[in-house]
């Protein structure tokens, strides 16, 4: 039979039963406050980008949304597997529509992404608050949801000529980097 030391601060922790939910429940608060941007995906197809969008949402301490119907159960074992454990870290809701979400939140400033837009998405100024709406993966946003919107906040990713599109979570990433470089990497 071997003998196992226990340090004398494991065991201190592991006598008070609540000390891991207290730290995980003080780390929840603490991000509730670091929340600069939004993202909202509306009628996500696709679990692996859903899940690496959780991912990068958590890391970036971004907010996300997500707007039904989805392409996907949120207990979908692929979606799990791209998130990782991230989907602790992450403040998520969902809504039944884009209307629902819109009178919900009522955001001071929304950018949809679209292949269509014509302003370059690293041409804006962004700002704490702003929201980033993305569309479906196989078929993008809405024409009638593009319509609602000032042509400036319909932003696009260049590309070369003759491509369709990014991947939906790569696209996720480069705006929402952007956005967040634009305020010099700082929380709120």
């Amino acid at each position: 039979m071997s003998l196992i030391i226990v340090p004398f601060r494991v065991r201190e922790r592991k006598a008070n039963r609540f000390y891991w939910l207290a730290a995980f429940c003080k780390s929840l608060k603490k991000r509730e406050k670091l929340n600069l941007f939004q993202c909202v995906l509306y009628q996500p197809e696709i679990p692996p980008n859903t899940g690496s969008i959780i991912r990068l949402c958590a890391n970036a301490g971004v907010q996300l949304h997500l707007i039904h119907p989805l392409g996907f159960d949120l207990d979908d074992k692929k979606l799990r597997r791209a998130g990782l454990d991230y989907h602790e870290w992450v403040r998520l809701q969902e809504h039944e529509s884009l209307a629902a979400f819109l009178e919900m939140v009522q955001p001071p400033r929304l950018f949809a992404c679209s292949t269509r837009g014509k302003m370059c998405y690293a041409d804006q100024n962004y700002q704490a608050g702003d929201v980033f709406l993305f569309g479906p993966e196989t078929r993008g946003l809405p024409q009638t949801v593009l319509d609602e919107l000032p042509p400036e906040r319909v932003i696009r990713i260049p590309m070369h000529t003759g491509n369709r599109s990014l991947n939906l979570s790569n696209a996720v990433a480069v705006i929402i980097y952007e956005a967040w470089r634009q305020l010099g990497f700082e929380f709120e």
